[in-house]
C-alpha cells in the first residue's frame, strides 16, 4: 500500500508528520512524501524543511493521499498542478484525507462537494462556501474521505485509518509504539472548552484561511 503526503511551502509540519508517525508503521505500507517538484518545502515557521522525494508525476496512483494544511495553503487553492493531482489520484485511491486546512484544497478540487468535512475550527466556514458540510468533529469519515480537525489531531485521524486499513489490534499497536496517551496540562484544546476571550481574540486577530 503506497502513501502519498503531499508537501508545500508553508504547511504545518505535525499536520504532514503526525499521520507520517502513524501510517508509516502500518504493515506493509511504503509512504512517500511528494510535491509538485522533489527537494525541501519549508514549514509555516520558517525553521524546518521536509524533503519532497517524488513529484506528484511520480506517484500517479497511491492508495492513500494525505493532504496536510497550513498558511501555505492559501496560494495552493489556485494551483492546477496540485489541484489536477489530487483529482487524478483521488480516482484511483482507496483512502483520500487531509489534515487541518488541507481539506479546503480537496474540497477545491471538487472532492467534498456535499459531504461532511471537518477542518480546523477557524477554517469551518471557508469549508463551507466550498461546498462541503462542515462539522465541528476531530475526524470524520464520508466514504472514503477522511477529514481531520486542526493540527494534532492528525494523529488521531492517522490511528483511525490504521484501524481501517489493518484492524483495530494493529492500529493499538502503533498507538502502543508512539506512547500516544495525550494528557494536556490544560483543557483548552477547542473553542468549545478553551476561555471565551481567548476564542474571541484569535477569532479577531488570526487570518482565516481560504
Amino acid at each position: 500500500m503506497q502513501i502519498a503526503v503531499v508537501l508545500f511551502d508553508r504547511l504545518t509540519a505535525l499536520d504532514a508528520v503526525g499521520p507520517y508517525e502513524v501510517l508509516s508503521r502500518v504493515p506493509d505500507a511504503e509512504t512517500v512524501f511528494v510535491a509538485e517538484h522533489t527537494g525541501p518545502y519549508r514549514t509555516d515557521t520558517g525553521s524546518l524543511a521536509l524533503t519532497a522525494d517524488r513529484t506528484f508525476a511520480d506517484v500517479p496512483r497511491p492508495d492513500v493521499v494525505v493532504v496536510p494544511g497550513g498558511p501555505g495553503q492559501t496560494p495552493q487553492m489556485d494551483n492546477p498542478v496540485l489541484l489536477d493531482w489530487l483529482r487524478a489520484a483521488d480516482a484511483h485511491t482507496t483512502w483520500t484525507t487531509s489534515v487541518c486546512t488541507g481539506s479546503l484544497l480537496l474540497a477545491r478540487a471538487g472532492l467534498l462537494d456535499g459531504r461532511r468535512a471537518t477542518s480546523h475550527w477557524l477554517a469551518l466556514k471557508a469549508l463551507d462556501d466550498l461546498g462541503a458540510e462542515p462539522t465541528g468533529e476531530r475526524v470524520v469519515f464520508d466514504g472514503k474521505y477522511v477529514t481531520a480537525a486542526g493540527v494534532s489531531s492528525g494523529i488521531d485521524m492517522g490511528l483511525a485509518l490504521a484501524g481501517e486499513i489493518a484492524g483495530d489490534e494493529s492500529a493499538r499497536r502503533v498507538q502502543l509504539l508512539i506512547e500516544y496517551d495525550p494528557q494536556p496540562p490544560y483543557d483548552a484544546g477547542s473553542p468549545q472548552k478553551a476561555p471565551a476571550g481567548l476564542v474571541a481574540e484569535l477569532r479577531a486577530h488570526t487570518r482565516h484561511p481560504q
